[in-house]
């Protein structure tokens, strides 16, 4: 089901008073998601929403849950990290829905008390929602609308068993909705187990990214990484995401900045609830320019305008590229998504490339020439696109000329004639592994270096920092 969104909020027929209460947060005209999902749960359907992340997934099935709760019917929603559900749950006060946020890292006893007051709906990540049923602290007899959001997410993070748990433990009788970036075999083996005749309400094809960001790749050697984003955070004096592979690579990498006179933070699994919050928040409100998190918390972080991305390690699944680049290009603002990649990373950028259903733009500024493979077929969502647009006829190879050596008739019997000698067009010679000439960066004069962590301001580097158009001696 394919959907446009209509002029207002006044249009999908919800009480004026809920439209006033979106105008004055600056919310008037609904997504496309919003548009198509909204009507089908108004009507209790269940829902399976196929749409990029900064879509407004949110309000997509927050205000239905509005409509149709109360205090005999209780809503949940399961959200894969706490920074995740934390936004879930500031999105549903703003709905005026009394709500209990269930993540480990926080006090059980507290949650208990939330829990005493019958909240209208709870919102949790799947590890703490188990250890509340074990424990016999959260009831769910009275659930009757159940959200899985960024449920490809949870599967791909090992919740799989625990969603199934939960599942099994909810009212048969019940509204789910089912909301994710793309749409795995094992997603649709979970639809099918959960889900009764939901309606599909798809944007955007399955692991699109947005069209408002701009992608870059630069492919550098390993000691290049850390100063080319040197020049990056100088040159880009607005807000900034760095991805790091590891918990430990990004606690690294932050101390690093920091010592370059940036102000960061850092989210990852090493760092405490109250801290991942004091860290989101400042980021949000500019306390920190720069933030550096890992793949656990890329689908958390929802800040509107983010100006940069930058993927300093590439993601170990492909899937996790597209929702890393969708923290930027929000709310119809335009973002911009740079990818450092090494050398023998051509097999994984080809991976990400047929997730996404085209090619990633190499940039000019890359110091090496990178070793990729055949472009793989398109994945099974993107085949009728690439179909659409038929190859041109291959062209026929020229026969090649047969000749004999010897200027004697050929004898009958075939044992008597020299054997023919074929000769083939040779291809011209090319220089394999032609290293280019490295690039040289600049970086606005009068900056001060970055010690600590690969090179530093009494470094001998490859890369100009001085603006001078030769490298630093």
């Amino acid at each position: 089901m394919q959907v446009s969104p209509p002029t207002t909020f006044r249009n999908l027929a919800l009480p004026a008073s809920l439209c006033d209460r979106l105008a004055e947060q600056g919310i008037t005209i609904p997504t496309p998601i919003q548009a198509g999902a909204i009507p089908l749960g108004m009507m209790g359907r269940d829902v399976i929403g196929v749409a990029q992340t900064g879509t407004g997934k949110t309000l997509a099935f927050g205000i239905p849950m509005a409509m149709r709760l109360d205090q005999q019917r209780q809503g949940l929603v399961i959200a894969p990290t706490r920074e995740l559900a934390q936004q879930i749950e500031e999105t549903l006060q703003k709905l005026r829905l009394q709500s209990v946020l269930l993540v480990g890292g926080a006090s059980m006893r507290n949650q208990l008390n939330e829990l005493k007051k019958r909240p209208t709906v709870i919102v949790a990540t799947p590890g703490r929602l188990i250890d509340h049923m074990e424990q016999g602290t959260v009831r769910l007899d009275r659930v009757s609308c159940v959200v899985l959001d960024e449920a490809d997410r949870m599967l791909d993070m090992g919740f799989a068993p625990a969603i199934q748990r939960i599942m099994r433990s909810l009212p048969t009788d019940r509204q789910t909705m089912l909301f994710s970036a793309t749409m795995p075999d094992e997603i649709k083996s979970l639809a099918e187990s959960f889900l009764r005749n939901p309606e599909r309400v798809e944007v955007a094809r399955e692991g699109e990214p947005s069209e408002l960001v701009e992608q870059e790749l630069v492919f550098l050697e390993v000691g290049e990484k850390t100063e080319y984003l040197d020049m990056l955070l100088y040159k880009n004096q607005g807000t900034v995401l760095i991805f790091s592979r590891t918990r430990h690579g990004a606690r690294k990498l932050a101390r690093w900045i920091s010592k370059g006179g940036h102000k960061v933070a850092e989210i990852h699994s090493d760092r405490s609830l109250a801290q991942r919050r004091e860290a989101l928040e400042g980021f949000k409100k500019g306390r920190y320019r720069i933030l550096v998190a890992t793949d656990i918390a890329a689908r958390g972080i929802d800040v509107k305008e983010i100006s940069l991305v930058i993927n300093y390690d590439l993601p170990d699944q492909p899937e996790d590229y597209v929702h890393r680049i969708g923290r930027t290009g929000r709310a119809g603002h335009r973002g911009r998504a740079i990818s450092l990649a090494l050398g023998d990373q051509g097999k994984l950028v080809r991976q990400i490339e047929k997730v996404m259903g085209k090619e990633m733009p190499i940039s000019q500024e890359s110091t090496i020439r990178p070793v990729l493979p055949p472009i793989p077929k398109p994945s099974r969502v993107h085949r009728k696109v690439a179909k659409a647009a038929p190859a041109p006829p291959p062209m026929a190879a020229p026969k090649p000329k047969v000749r004999f050596e010897s200027k004697e008739r050929a004898h009958p019997h075939p044992s008597h004639n020299p054997k023919p000698k074929v000769e083939h067009a040779q291809a011209p010679k090319v220089a394999h592994n032609a290293k280019p000439k490295p690039k040289h960066y600049a970086k606005p004069q009068g900056t001060g270096g970055v010690g600590g962590f690969g090179g530093g301001a009494g470094a001998k580097s490859r890369f100009n920092r001085r603006g001078k158009g030769r490298p630093a001696r």
